[in-house]
């Protein structure tokens, strides 16, 4: 453990931090940009005093539960959290998607996207965050538990899923999810995207079909899609993806052909959400 580099590493990170990024109110009586020590130890769910200790190398080595609490109250990226344990005397755990949180920069984003449907996704094509416009033309992806939460298992196993798209499509959208998550699955076989892959075999024979193609180009991100909509019927729409390696996240953004009736029926759905 290396107290001095931990003790600089925390506080830099915390003075980094703007209260509106960790949901809290800013209040006319802050004097500093940063947030301050309590409100750390809060979001940490640790005592005021024993992270004080950390920030002055006195404290003692923080466990494993202590520097994860610290690395999700301090929203550290991946690479920083595996920095944080170093400096706490310990090896990161493997990285996991149920752990991962949606970044600052990411929500920032989506929060200023008032017109368009966004949408934050993980590696493995989990649902982090969706704008109000992206639940009205898609659904409520964030309600999904276990297995479900991912897109290509609920491609595979949940008809409700594909009735997002018209039926003559369908075998080209089974083919691109299939070609995304074994990129994920390529990077890492024995992490979460080969739990989706094992999950699948073992349930979709049309899944280990095309899984058995071993296909990794099938379709660019920013081709044309066509969308159903229970109310306003066909919409196409591109998908622009502005990815965040370090996150392992990426931001997908639906647009429409300016003047077209696909343009006319996102801004009608814009209106209703």
């Amino acid at each position: 453990m290396d107290r001095a580099l931990l003790a600089d590493f925390l506080r830099a990170r915390r003075e980094r931090l703007q209260p509106e990024d960790v949901g809290l109110p800013r209040g006319s009586r802050r004097r500093t940009g940063g947030l301050r020590r309590e409100e750390i130890a809060v979001l940490a769910g640790m005592s005021a005093d024993y992270y004080s200790r950390l920030e002055q190398q006195r404290g003692p080595m923080p466990s494993e539960q202590m520097l994860a609490a610290l690395a999700r109250a301090l929203n550290l990226s991946p690479s920083e959290r595996e920095h944080l344990f170093a400096l706490g005397g310990h090896s990161a755990p493997r990285r996991s998607l149920r752990d991962e949180q949606v970044s600052p920069a990411m929500r920032r984003i989506v929060e200023r996207l008032s017109d368009t449907p966004a949408i934050v996704l993980s590696r493995f094509g989990e649902t982090l965050l969706q704008n109000q416009s992206a639940v009205a033309l898609l659904g409520d992806y964030t309600r999904f538990n276990g297995m479900s939460r991912y897109l290509v298992y609920r491609w595979f196993t949940d008809p409700a899923q594909r009735a997002l798209y018209p039926s003559e499509d369908h075998a080209l959208r089974g083919r691109v999810f299939t070609a995304e998550i074994r990129a994920a699955y390529t990077a890492d076989p024995t992490g979460t995207a080969g739990e989706i892959v094992d999950a699948l075999l073992a349930v979709s024979p049309e899944f280990a079909e095309v899984w058995r193609r071993h296909e990794v180009d099938v379709t660019h991100h920013h081709d044309l899609k066509r969308y159903r909509h229970p109310e306003l019927g066909e919409l196409e729409l591109f998908g622009q993806r502005l990815v965040d390696p370090d996150e392992g996240q990426e931001l997908l953004v639906f647009l429409a052909q300016p003047g077209s009736p696909s343009d006319e029926k996102l801004q009608r759905l814009i209106a209703m959400s």
